[in-house]
């Protein structure tokens, strides 16, 4: 079982590694979503319909003045919260396996 954590936290460590290294060069150009939304014509109504709050807005956090440091933060909390849902994920059903 040791091993399977050190392998867990040698991927989480690699994983925060790149996404504080590789987010602040991802493409400002719209994605997918975005693009169809735009080409469409209903981006605007899309964003004025959207929840008041986002935990990280435009993948970049809020207060920090770097925009390189802002996405790299937000590249960095969403690896972590990957990585926690897929804990709680594989800690259910690894429960819901012994019980059966």
């Amino acid at each position: 079982m040791t091993r399977t954590i050190g392998f867990a936290l040698a991927g989480l460590v690699v994983a925060a590694a790149v996404a504080v290294v590789a987010s602040p060069f991802a493409s400002s150009a719209p994605d997918g979503l975005e693009r169809v939304a735009e080409d469409f014509a209903f981006a605007d109504h899309a964003a004025n319909s959207a929840p008041a709050t986002a935990m990280l807005p435009d993948y970049a956090v809020p207060g920090v003045a770097s925009p390189r440091w802002s996405t790299a933060l937000a590249g960095l909390a969403g690896t972590f919260a990957t990585f926690g849902i897929g804990i709680v994920v594989s800690r259910t059903l690894a429960n819901r396996k012994r019980g059966s």
